[in-house]
């Protein structure tokens, strides 16, 4: 690993450890919703519960799947059939709740005819989460993978930021030949989208803030990550942040801290743990950033990745990735999310 990245992360750690641990809740933010456009998003919505839900895109548009055992529900098309409401996309379904959705869903699944199912190969996948608040980050939150980069362990979480730009799809592209970079490299992460706004909350209730989990990948150039203590630049490029193909709702997934976790560039497998090797789990990671800053419905928090990211390997056998390459990343319970680099 060359000296510049290892200088910038053990400035991250040595910084996140001179941090006190104890911090003031914050006054208006936990009565006051915050704003996203022109909506508002409701503290504490009906959270959906024992689906897997998708978005798939129409034009510059996304709408409501739910995957099913007949495929595909097209909840449009459904509410349409039924004369009934419902939401439009994942994100509806995050920031307003339910809204019926569980009851159309098994009413369909009790006799509605074929033409509302739709078959899975066939759909064009957008983001499972398109209008997120705010994308919070966490750096070296694998123990092993803080060995791998010489890093000593974080005494507290490492906080970093992508912004909207970087979200993509599942079967998306990420134009790595339109960014002024060489070093990509791949972190399949567990990522979190919270279902209710959170602000100071304990560790023993955080999950219950929790609407669901989803496969990420948090897309890296290490060059401009590298360029100085801040690593932004190298993380929130257009297409960094792929996310899918599914959300599913926490019921569903249980324990978020025992799930195995891979990722595979062309067929091979570069990383393979397990969500317990994390230094800092769901629930301490929610309840430490509450602290800091209110967490609404919608927000989505990448855990951080395991060990055998490129850029932990010895510097003679860094082999970037490059256009062409394609690229699996795949979490117990949470399906594949693909995508190929340009």
């Amino acid at each position: 690993m060359d000296e510049s990245r290892r200088g910038f992360l053990k400035t991250a750690v040595a910084a996140s450890a001179a941090t006190a641990v104890t911090f003031p809740e914050p006054a208006a933010a936990q009565t006051m919703p915050t704003g996203s456009g022109s909506e508002l998003r409701s503290a504490s919505p009906v959270m959906a519960r024992g689906l897997t839900l998708l978005n798939m895109r129409q034009g510059d548009s996304a709408a409501l799947g739910v995957k099913t055992d007949r495929g595909v529900l097209d909840v449009a098309k459904a509410a349409a059939t039924y004369k009934v409401g419902a939401p439009r996309t994942t994100d509806d379904v995050i920031q307003n709740g339910d809204q019926g959705l569980g009851a159309l869903v098994a009413r369909a699944l009790a006799g509605a005819p074929a033409d509302l199912f739709l078959d899975e190969s066939k759909i064009e996948y957008a983001p499972a989460v398109t209008r997120p608040e705010k994308i919070v980050c966490v750096g070296l939150n694998y123990a092993r993978h803080a060995r791998e980069t010489n890093n000593p362990i974080p005494k507290l979480p490492i906080l970093f930021n992508k912004f909207n730009n970087a979200l993509n799809s599942h079967k998306g592209t990420v134009r790595v030949s339109a960014v002024p970079a060489e070093q990509f490299d791949y972190e399949a992460e567990l990522v979190i989208v919270m279902g209710r706004r959170a602000s100071n909350v304990s560790e023993a209730d955080a999950l219950s803030y929790v609407m669901g989990y989803a496969t990420g990948n948090d897309f890296t150039a290490r060059d401009l990550q590298s360029r100085s203590s801040q690593w932004m630049i190298g993380k929130t490029n257009n297409g960094f942040a792929p996310i899918g193909p599914y959300l599913v709702t926490a019921d569903l997934v249980g324990d978020p801290n025992t799930l195995k976790i891979e990722c595979l560039v062309n067929g091979g497998v570069r990383q393979s743990s397990n969500t317990n090797d994390m230094v800092f789990n769901c629930a301490q990671i929610i309840s430490y950033a509450s602290k800091l800053f209110t967490l609404e419905s919608g927000d989505i928090i990448f855990t951080g990745t395991p060990e055998g990211v490129i850029a932990g390997y010895a510097k003679d056998k860094q082999v970037w990735l490059k256009p062409g390459d394609k690229l699996v990343t795949r979490i117990e319970k949470l399906g594949n999310l693909e995508f190929a680099l340009t």
